[in-house]
């Protein structure tokens, strides 16, 4: 059942006595995780919260992409599983604080940090992670272009030099195919 399709169903709630919405409220809120996160993000937390936040889950996409390079035995599905994962962290990040600027610059250096090279072999069983690898990192950045045309101006400035590294590095290996596919620039 949807509220928008109970115009009765808003104006009863809206008449119940104050005390009794909160409860409702606090119910429902209890429910939803990340409702709860960011309301207590929005409520509690500051302007540093919110770089302190963005430091720790860049250190982590450090640390995850170097145990990933340390690793003799890494391969595209390797680095897919990696990069998804890092993805919903930033997702989630975005999710909580609603801040863009933080989620690009979060994405971007991920972009940065991934590895996209892997020469397995036609008949190799991993050819089948490389393709895909190089699909969604592609698309990953066009996703992450499109919110970038969407920011104020400055922030691109800032933000251009190391979105240019990225569109470098889309364009040096093999995603170039796919990324021409997609329109994306090979610089801004």
């Amino acid at each position: 059942m949807l509220l928008s399709e109970h115009k009765d169903l808003k104006l009863e709630i809206k008449s119940l006595p104050e005390k009794e919405k909160d409860k409702l409220l606090l119910r429902l809120i209890a429910k939803d995780k990340i409702l709860t996160e960011h309301l207590h993000f929005l409520l509690m937390e500051g302007e540093q919260d919110l770089v302190d936040r963005q430091e720790q889950l860049s250190a982590r996409i450090d640390e995850e992409i170097e145990e990933l390079m340390s690793n003799r035995r890494r391969n595209a599905k390797e680095a897919l599983l990696k990069m998804r994962k890092l993805n919903g962290s930033i997702t989630h990040h975005f999710k909580v604080t609603k801040d863009l600027n933080s989620e690009i610059e979060l994405r971007i250096h991920l972009f940065k940090g991934i590895p996209i090279d892997f020469n397995e072999g036609v008949f190799s069983t991993l050819h089948k992670f490389n393709e895909k690898l190089m699909i969604y990192f592609a698309k990953s950045v066009f996703s992450v272009y499109n919110k970038y045309l969407k920011m104020h101006e400055e922030t691109q400035f800032d933000l251009k030099p190391s979105f240019n590294e990225v569109l470098a590095k889309l364009y040096q290996h093999k995603t170039a195919p796919v990324a021409e596919e997609l329109g994306l620039p090979k610089e801004i």
